[in-house]
Formats: C-alpha cells, structure tokens, sequence
C-alpha cells in the first residue's frame, strides 16, 4: 500500500508519524512509504499514486472519495509559532500578501482570517518562503514551517506586543531593509480569537475503497510510538532544522495536538463552513472516518 507523507522538515518541522518501527507492518511490506511536501501529499492522492497520505484539511474537500483516519491529525488548540504573517503595517492596512505555497489548509486559514476577522481584501499572490523577497513584493507574507518557527524563536527577546495578537520588532533584526517596524501575527492564534477554536492543519486521509480497519488502526500505533520518542526525535531533528533541540521538544508537546478530539473536529467543522461561505470550496461535505479496529500491529 503506498503512503505518502510530508517530508520531514515541512510537517510543522517534522514528522511524527513517519516513525513506524522496522519490526512493524513497515519491515513487513505492508505500507510502502514515501515524502513529499503538504501539497504534493494531496496530489499524489488525488492522483492515485498514494493510498493513505497525510493531507491540508482543507483538500479533503477537494479530493473525491476519501475518508479520515479517525483521532489523528496535525492540529493546534491555540498558539503554533510556525505559521506567521509578517507584515509591515499593522494587518488592517495591508493591501498585499504574500503566500508561502507550501501548505493549502494555512493559505485559506490567511484569506478567512482577512475577510472574516480583519475586514480586508488584499491582492494574494504566491512566492518562495524568503521574508526579505516577500516583503519587497508585498505589505506582508506568510511563513510556514521551520523558516516561520525559527523567526518565533528569533525575535522572543527582542520583540514587544502591540495590538491585541500583534507582536512588534525592529525588521531589521530579520534583516528586513523595507520597513522599520514588523508586525507578526500568529495565524493560529488568530484563529482562535476569531472562533475560540482549534485550527486542524491537516489530517490523514485514506481512499475509501483501501480503507480497512487495520489501516487506521497501524497509524494510530505509529502516531502513538512517535508521541513516545519526542526527546529522540526533536534530538534527531535539531541540526538539520538549526533550531535548538528544547524549542522543537516544546513545540512538539505544546504547540501541536495530534489527535482529532472532539473540540478539534468542531474546528475542523467551523473552518470547512468559513471556506465555504467565501468560495474557497465548493459545498462542504461532512466528515466521513475510516473504521478502525480494536488492535494495531504490534510496535
């Protein structure tokens, strides 16, 4: 079966659930596993080149067919650190955005927070994730992933807050020659203060017709064995992400959530509707599980 996962410094950093041990269903040729980043996980779904991949929520309602493996997910309860808006201007006066293409599900969480919380209409455009490029092109940018977390990390001492869910810093400590001031925001935080919800990131989808209940059942186990190493996988991660090993270990048991609770699939709901209502998806369908049954492979 073939399973197509984010690659691993793209998956809000990495991935938790590419750690399905070699004497599992893996060793077995059970699951066939492949990396890619967030959009092309979606497209190789869609295109049938995957079976299982872990998606954008928001292209489960893009892609036919396709059933969620139920209580996993990439999901924050209320403040991420990895997906930022930096702007020039206070968020209000912006006429421009630049968009980071790497993930769907944050592009549209940016175009609903614009129309439905800071009541504006800017031109998007996509762009490579380089602040500096992005912010010559546009009032503000999006950033996601580690570029974004390790700006978070970069300005903590040297930044102030500023309107409600602004942080203020000198650009040109992210040597930023454009502006004087930055204005960062973080976009699940932002979220939250618009719904008092979760925002679900992305989630593991399956094609209806491969999804058996051993499927779910296999990544639960895998995302519960990975929640188990965090210390040796934020160890293991630390260098190729420049970021020090207790940021990543934080922000893996405190940034993101990994489950589809009940507070989070409300989330989910409440998103899949704001996206419905400005045209960013065509009539959202309810969310449909895969069946999972009561014992996983062995890990």
């Amino acid at each position: 079966m073939a399973v197509i996962e984010y690659i691993l410094p793209r998956l809000s950093n990495f991935s938790i659930y590419s750690n399905l041990p070699k004497d599992s269903s893996q060793q077995n040729g059970k699951y066939d596993l492949s990396f890619t980043v967030p959009s092309q996980c979606a497209e190789q779904l869609r295109t049938g080149s995957a079976d299982v991949a872990i998606i954008p929520a928001i292209e489960y309602q893009r892609i036919d067919d396709l059933v969620i493996l139920p209580d996993m997910a990439i999901a924050s309860k209320k403040q991420v650190g990895s997906l930022l808006i930096i702007a020039k201007k206070s968020i209000e006066q912006v006429k421009s955005f630049a968009l980071d293409g790497s993930s769907r599900s944050t592009q549209t969480l940016t175009r609903i927070l614009c129309a439905e919380k800071w009541k504006i209409a800017p031109q998007f455009f996509e762009a490579p994730p380089d602040l500096g490029a992005m912010l010559r092109q546009a009032d503000a940018a999006l950033l996601i992933g580690d570029p974004a977390l390790r700006i978070a990390v970069g300005i903590e001492k040297d930044s102030w807050p500023g309107a409600e869910g602004q942080t203020v810093c000198q650009a040109a400590a992210l040597g930023i020659t454009s502006s004087e001031l930055l204005y960062v925001y973080d976009v699940v935080g932002e979220w939250r203060s618009l719904t008092g919800l979760p925002a679900v990131l992305a989630v593991w989808a399956a094609r209806r017709d491969i999804a058996a209940p051993d499927v779910a059942a296999d990544f639960l186990a895998s995302r519960d064995f990975g929640l188990s190493r965090i210390p040796e996988i934020s160890f293991d991660a630390a260098r190729g992400l420049e970021l020090p090993q207790r940021v990543l270990e934080s922000y893996l048991r405190h940034n993101i959530d990994f489950s589809l609770d009940e507070e989070n699939r409300r989330g989910l709901e409440l998103y899949f509707d704001h996206a419905e209502k400005l045209g960013l998806i065509p009539q959202a369908k309810p969310l449909e599980w895969a069946v999972a049954k009561a014992e996983a492979v062995k890990l």
